[in-house]
């Protein structure tokens, strides 16, 4: 049952009922980073007129200083109460959409070009996309000035409990503040790596769940600090042990119900499913600089930590890109393995749509599944199977992104432009860097 709208005159009576004393207005840049406009809680009619402006020349990729003028529309169905107290009152938060000062939506926000990719498929007949993430992270001790160290909080691993799991209480009040501001946890439990935690929520449509992601990590860093520890959701925080991902679980639905499910075949997977499946393994290289893309996304991208390298799917194992999950009827779902919490959810959500959409428009059929493990086949075994390596580096991953016009089209012309334009500058910083193992290989060998 599709939940009420919010209304004005209910955020009014809320504000008035739980002591609101500041509004946070938050919305999200192209690296997929928070931002927000935090106002007192008297300037609360100009939110809801949507006449709260903010220097979008200040934000990564939105537009030039001549044209900084921005306007936040709030989506009243976001009003959500945090659930930590201010000094004297509450703090609310409402997520908004960027638009230009005709009213008009920015194409330069995310989030608005995540609407337009939902609007294009609502067109051609699917109701929803639900997404299911399944984000990881590593708690990291504070040192006396209050910042991160590289000292993990523990020396637990996969599913431990206390006394190796030092995270679990700080783990337990993250659980408990979401669920306060009512997110459906599914589990949360120690991840393989000491010091590496996860917490699963339930799935939603796709804007939704690209909201909820954010406000996940934003819940997620303040806990820890509280407890005296720093939360990043980098990849590869530390060499030899595995990297954080964020699985994306995702179904698509139509009039009637989820498409991905057909009682009638074998392994009760709809055509549907399996076009869009194509898709996601067609387009997956070009995917890749949207889904990981950080210089540091491809230190977690390497064989022998569990983490997808090569492009493939199967029913049974883990090692390929693409999982299929047991669960079928509501539950059929495909799980793309890849995708780690420092992809714009946005982005990536719009971008994995669009790519299972020219597979079903397409009508592509996938290479045979591969419930082998692939990790341990020869490179000649692999060619034979078909099985692609996903790009290596960022720098391959946006050469990949630049050849693909689906995935770079699920963008628009400014997001595309504007995240290629930030990525070679990173890319470039990359380069220009000298690390600490080159010094450690070659200063007194040469």
């Amino acid at each position: 049952m599709a939940k009420e709208p919010i209304t004005a005159d209910m955020i009014r009576q809320s504000v008035k009922d739980q002591n609101v004393e500041f509004l946070r207005l938050m919305f999200t840049d192209i690296n997929g980073i928070n931002k927000n406009v935090e106002v007192p809680v008297s300037q609360l009619e100009k939110v809801l007129a949507n006449k709260i402006t903010f220097d979008g020349s200040s934000i990564d990729g939105f537009v030039r200083i001549e044209e900084s003028d921005m306007l936040l529309y709030p989506d009243l169905d976001t009003w959500l109460l945090f659930p930590w107290e201010n000094d004297g009152g509450k703090i609310a938060r409402l997520i908004c959409s960027v638009h230009t000062p005709d009213g008009k939506p920015f194409m330069g926000d995310p989030r608005n070009n995540l609407i337009r990719v939902m609007e294009d498929a609502h067109k051609a007949g699917y109701t929803a996309f639900n997404i299911g993430p399944e984000p990881e992270f590593f708690l990291f001790k504070l040192d006396e000035n209050g910042d991160p160290s590289l000292k993990l909080n523990d020396k637990g691993s996969y599913f431990d409990f206390a006394p190796l799991d030092m995270g679990e209480n700080c783990r337990r009040d993250i659980v408990l503040e979401l669920e306060k501001m009512n997110f459906e946890v599914e589990a949360s439990h120690h991840e393989v790596a000491p010091g590496q935690h996860e917490i699963d929520f339930k799935y939603a449509d796709a804007v939704d769940a690209a909201d909820n992601i954010q406000t996940f990590k934003l819940v997620v860093k303040t806990i820890a600090r509280k407890h005296g520890l720093y939360a990043t959701f980098m990849p590869k925080p530390i060499h030899g042990i595995n990297g954080s991902g964020m699985h994306i679980n995702m179904s698509l639905f139509d009039k009637d119900g989820n498409a991905f499910y057909d009682a009638s075949t074998d392994d009760q997977l709809s055509s549907t499913a399996m076009h869009f499946l194509a898709g996601l393994l067609a387009h997956a290289r070009g995917l890749t600089a949207i889904n990981n893309p950080t210089v540091n996304s491809y230190k977690r991208l390497v064989p022998g930590f569990e983490a997808p390298v090569y492009i493939a799917w199967s029913g049974t194992n883990r090692s390929p890109l693409i999982r299929v999950p047991q669960s079928r009827k509501l539950g059929t779902r495909l799980e793309m393995r890849s995708v780690d919490a420092t992809a714009n959810p946005y982005l990536a959500i719009a971008a994995v749509l669009e790519a299972g959409l020219d597979g079903v428009r397409n009508q592509l059929d996938p290479e045979e599944a591969v419930d082998r493990n692939i990790y341990k086949m020869q490179d000649t075994e692999r060619k034979a199977n078909h099985i692609q390596d996903l790009p290596s580096t960022l720098h391959n991953a946006l050469k990949a992104l630049e050849a693909d016009p689906i995935v770079s089209g699920a963008l628009g012309d400014h997001l595309y432009h504007s995240f290629v334009d930030s990525k070679d500058l990173e890319w470039a910083a990359y380069r220009q860097s000298v690390s600490e193992w080159e010094r450690d290989q070659y200063l007194e060998l040469y």
